[in-house]
């Protein structure tokens, strides 16, 4: 393999390459083809150029309409063609957009964000994905992506759309939510109850019960994320 370029091997004592026109020695096409496009080439033949039309999951334009909806930035990485790549990101609405992107560059990508300030998240099912997977602040998968995506993904959905990455980061923002909720109840117990117990103010047994009650309130408060509301 090599990366961001092709294969390459030997099948029956002839060599092979599978991959950018460049990479089989081919001159790139002069009309860019309607979907994505991958160059055969076997020793004593002339390349061949093979065509390939991709479709997006079901659910990935609502998805997107729901995480750029949020606030959120949603940018495009790919190694196609520039063609295919503006094509699929004109469907989505998806205004930023790079195509013939190595892994490498992928990679690089992330940490300028990350330089820049921004909390990245990284979706990627291909091994081409795995560098900037693991240098995402987070990274999500599909269950049906390489090995190697999937080892260097913080999480792994099941689900065959994407709309889990947005279920992923609601659920992410409702329990940071709950967090901050359970730390001031637990900060205004302690700076009132606590030394009202220490003065004497309350027996022993109502600030036991308090203490108690202040558990389950903080529990119960956790176990709400359960419930799916959207509080």
């Amino acid at each position: 393999e090599v990366p961001g370029e092709g294969i390459k091997g030997v099948v029956d004592g002839l060599g092979v390459r599978l991959g950018r026109a460049r990479f089989v020695g081919a001159d790139e096409p002069q009309t860019p083809a309607e979907g994505t496009t991958a160059w055969l080439k076997i020793d004593g033949k002339a390349p061949q150029e093979l065509h390939f039309r991709d479709s997006v999951r079901f659910d990935s334009a609502k998805t997107i309409q729901e995480i750029t909806k949020a606030g959120l930035t949603v940018s495009l990485l790919s190694g196609d063609h520039p063609h295919a790549v503006a094509s699929v990101a004109e469907s989505l609405g998806i205004n930023d957009y790079r195509a013939e992107v190595t892994p490498v560059a992928k990679a690089n990508h992330l940490e300028e964000r990350k330089r820049d300030g921004a909390a990245v998240a990284m979706v990627g099912d291909g091994i081409n994905d795995a560098p900037a997977l693991a240098l995402a602040d987070v990274s999500l998968s599909p269950g049906s992506a390489a090995d190697a995506a999937q080892s260097a993904a913080d999480l792994v959905y099941q689900t065959g759309g994407i709309s889990a990455v947005y279920a992923a980061w609601r659920m992410a923002v409702r329990a940071r939510r709950r967090i901050l909720q359970n730390f001031a109840f637990a900060a205004a117990y302690n700076m009132v109850a606590a030394p009202l117990a220490m003065a004497g103010y309350v027996s022993p047994l109502i600030a036991a019960l308090a203490m108690s009650g202040s558990s389950l309130v903080v529990t119960l408060n956790a176990l709400g994320l359960m419930r799916g509301d959207k509080t």
